[in-house]
């Protein structure tokens, strides 16, 4: 093993934000000298990036190590992220693991792997507190050449009862303007068309006294070389109308808008301690519309939430189907060791969490439907990405993903102009125009 260069393959799990950063620690591992490989083949040392937000995240970690040991039964398996901050001692009970890096570690892990010495158990490395952890590591993904997620801010000082992000990524803070400038450049130069700004609180981003996240988006806008930014997802109560109104009239930010709901009614809302109301979402939603009429909104919601009862449930299904939005994103909740969600009375049963899910998806169905019938014979610009069975997609602006019947060649990472004709199967048409 000491005489040959070894090999590595890394898994990612959940957001985006696990994504940039698992693109700059699999860069640092090819800069030591290791080679990349898929996760789906034979490696030496096998990189799981974890989330904690479901139960489901859970599950498909453990899938994903006897995976790897499968593929590679000498292997050795690190495992990172959330869920390695979180829950160590509950990821060495369920799988077979080496080495387990808490959340101040995990950008170090070159100098923790060890293929010489034979552990008789796996290392865990957690050397201080989640609230002691301070500065923010920048990272952004490669290796989609039409789109890179670029971490401008990590953690969150905000209570939600049913959270773990907090505990698992430590107070709120930002990256500085000036290394993020940077690090667009350096993206600019790998010829990407898109650039997503995640975090775990994107509207939080601050730096300074006065730098935030307006002012952020304002730079941004004049850097030659990318053509198109999203912001990944922001809460209700951060969405200023002076980012709005920026938005609206900016060279390179998208109109498209993700703002986490979580509830349609304030009851719920407040069991969540979320820091907004049923009015002020409301009111974000009409702010957006007036300005950009046809702009994606996307929706998070949870179901099932302690105290959520039918009633409150059906409030919550009135508002969302009141509201002109594009898309939802629907979360069953799940119970997470140590938040205060755990303990609430009024517990939902898993059947009737299923059952509110469906009909907040099927809704969702019919909602992405008719925002894209309202676009069809608009123009609209497309990034093409990828191609299948003679036919090229890609999104618009707005956050549709569109296919075209195309064989020409080259239009891949090419943003081009289109037109919306058809919804064929559930999938939506476009003609290129010329």
């Amino acid at each position: 093993m000491q005489n040959r260069i070894k090999k590595v393959a890394f898994h990612t799990l959940g957001c985006k934000l696990n994504y940039a950063e698992t693109s700059t620690i699999a860069r640092k591992f090819e800069a030591a000298g290791y080679i990349k490989k898929e996760f789906n083949e034979a490696a030496d040392l096998y990189v799981i990036n974890t989330c904690s937000v479901t139960e489901n995240a859970d599950r498909e970690f453990r899938k994903i190590v006897h995976r790897a040991k499968r593929i590679s039964p000498d292997s050795k398996i690190a495992v990172i992220g959330c869920y390695a901050q979180l829950r160590p001692d509950a990821i060495i009970e369920s799988a077979a693991v080496d080495l387990v890096l808490g959340a101040k570690e995990k950008f170090n892990i070159l100098q923790h792997i060890d293929f010489e010495t034979s552990h008789s158990e796996p290392l865990i490395i957690q050397d201080s507190q989640i609230d002691d952890i301070h500065g923010c590591t920048p990272s952004y993904s490669v290796g989609d050449r039409t789109r890179s997620f670029l971490k401008i801010q990590d953690g969150c000082d905000y209570p939600c009862t049913y959270c773990t992000i907090p505990m698992a990524r430590g107070k709120s803070r930002s990256i500085a303007p000036d290394i993020l400038m940077e690090q667009v450049h350096e993206i600019a130069a790998l010829g990407v068309k898109e650039i997503v700004l995640t975090g775990v609180n994107v509207g939080d981003y601050r730096f300074g006294n006065d730098f935030k996240l307006i002012d952020l988006l304002q730079q941004l806008d004049e850097v030659q070389g990318i053509e198109r930014y999203r912001i990944s997802s922001i809460e209700p109560n951060l969405l200023t109308d002076e980012i709005i109104d920026f938005v609206a009239r900016s060279r390179t930010i998208l109109p498209h808008f993700h703002i986490p709901l979580q509830a349609g009614s304030d009851t719920v809302l407040g069991l969540m301690k979320r820091r907004y109301g049923v009015e002020l979402y409301k009111d974000r939603i009409q702010a957006v519309r007036s300005k950009m009429p046809d702009a994606g909104i996307g929706v998070d919601v949870i179901v099932g939430f302690p105290g959520e009862d039918e009633f409150e449930f059906e409030q919550t299904y009135s508002l969302i189907e009141s509201l002109d939005i594009s898309y939802l994103h629907v979360f069953t909740y799940s119970e997470r060791p140590n938040t205060e969600a755990i303990q609430l009375p009024g517990k939902v049963g898993l059947r009737e969490r299923k059952a509110r899910n469906k009909r907040l998806t099927d809704l969702s169905q019919r909602k992405n439907m008719a925002f894209a019938l309202r676009q069809i014979n608009k123009p609209q610009k497309v990034l093409f990405e990828s191609r299948h069975n003679g036919q090229i997609s890609g999104m618009t602006e707005n956050y549709l993903k569109i296919h075209v019947a195309s064989h020409e060649i080259g239009l891949e990472n090419q943003i081009i102009d289109v037109e919306l004709t058809a919804v064929v199967d559930s999938m939506y048409m476009a003609r290129i125009l010329t």
